[in-house]
């Protein structure tokens, strides 16, 4: 789970809790929930936690500042799909998605087909990925 675990009710605190125990050796499949979570508070809970360390500026690096994150050991989005019409990130993810292509998709999720994911898939494989180079 990602986000602000400690402003959920202790008793959704204990699930989630329980769950990533139970999950925690997974290898094959893996599923993250962002939870009272915000792109902005990510950085932001990045940034005061490296400051808290005493971590000296210049040593501050983006491999540095993305093992602070949330999402830290996890791998970047290749890919962002952006359901019901709307052409922004809604502050999710901000950070980690600088790279990841973007689809807008004008459905809403739940009318989302696997024949939609196919398409934007295909799509994609047709896309040159430069990576800001």
């Amino acid at each position: 789970m990602i986000g602000q675990n400690a402003r959920l009710p202790e008793s959704l605190q204990k699930v989630i809790a329980e769950v990533e125990e139970g999950t925690k050796d997974n290898t094959k499949f893996f599923l993250n929930l962002g939870i009272s979570y915000g792109g902005r508070w990510d950085i932001v809970q990045a940034t005061q936690r490296i400051i808290k360390e005493g971590i000296a500026p210049e040593q501050v690096t983006e491999d540095l500042f993305a093992s602070y994150l949330s999402t830290a050991g996890l791998p970047e989005p290749d890919l962002v799909i952006r359901a019901g019409g709307e052409h922004r990130f809604s502050n999710f993810v901000l950070w980690q998605a600088a790279y990841a292509e973007l689809f807008f998709v004008p459905k809403y999720w739940p009318a989302f087909t696997e024949q939609d994911f196919d398409e934007v898939l295909r799509e994609y494989a047709h896309r040159n990925r430069r990576f800001g180079k």
